[in-house]
């Protein structure tokens, strides 16, 4: 699957709805009338996309929007989340993480306690992780088959968070407004003690 055929799966399932739970339904309703062949080939493309956001600018971002609350697990989806938001968006995010703030998604949580956001509000879509699996369930009657058919196209994916740019202080609340001057206004970042360096 190329990039172009992953896009306009996102794109489509995107204008099906604005619940997540529905985009998410319509995607895998889509992924399960392709051959299973095709449905392992999303999940590669998935993780082939995801790798430019997967830096440490777009984890201080999240960290930012997340009230320094984004552990490994949580920037894992949120990477997902910014795939969700439709090629343009991520392409924009990509280049410059700061371009978040333009995002109608995010401006809507500025300003408001986290718990006050709405659950399909939330910057995470662990779930766009799993569709081609449950398609690939649903396509082949095969339960659990998906895990043995990526082992077949000689395919390991990550799981985690690896980023391999330039690791910097994320806690220099200096460096931070630098980088990223228009989410640290929208998500003031709060005061952090021990300047851990790197990982939040």
């Amino acid at each position: 699957m190329d990039d172009n055929t992953f896009w306009a799966l996102i794109e489509d399932s995107r204008q099906q709805s604005g619940n997540p739970d529905e985009r998410l339904e319509a995607l895998r309703e889509q992924l399960a009338r392709r051959a299973p062949t095709e449905i392992v080939a999303f999940q590669a493309c998935l993780h082939r996309v995801r790798q430019p956001v997967d830096t440490w600018d777009m984890w201080c971002a999240a960290e930012l929007i997340l009230d320094g609350r984004c552990s490994d697990d949580g920037f894992w989806y949120f990477q997902f989340w910014v795939i969700g938001l439709g090629r343009a968006a991520f392409d924009r995010a990509a280049a410059e993480p700061d371009s978040l703030a333009d995002v109608p998604e995010i401006r809507r949580l500025a300003g408001r306690r986290m718990d006050d956001w709405r659950d399909d509000e939330w910057p995470d879509a662990e779930s766009l992780d799993y569709v081609a699996g449950e398609a690939f369930d649903l396509a082949t009657g095969e339960e659990d088959g998906f895990e043995g058919a990526l082992e077949a196209a000689g395919l390991d994916l990550p799981c985690s968070p690896e980023p391999d740019d330039a690791e910097w202080d994320v806690t220099d609340a200096g460096e931070v407004a630098r980088r990223l001057p228009r989410l640290s206004r929208m998500f003031p970042p709060a005061p952090r003690s021990g300047g851990v360096s790197g990982r939040p």
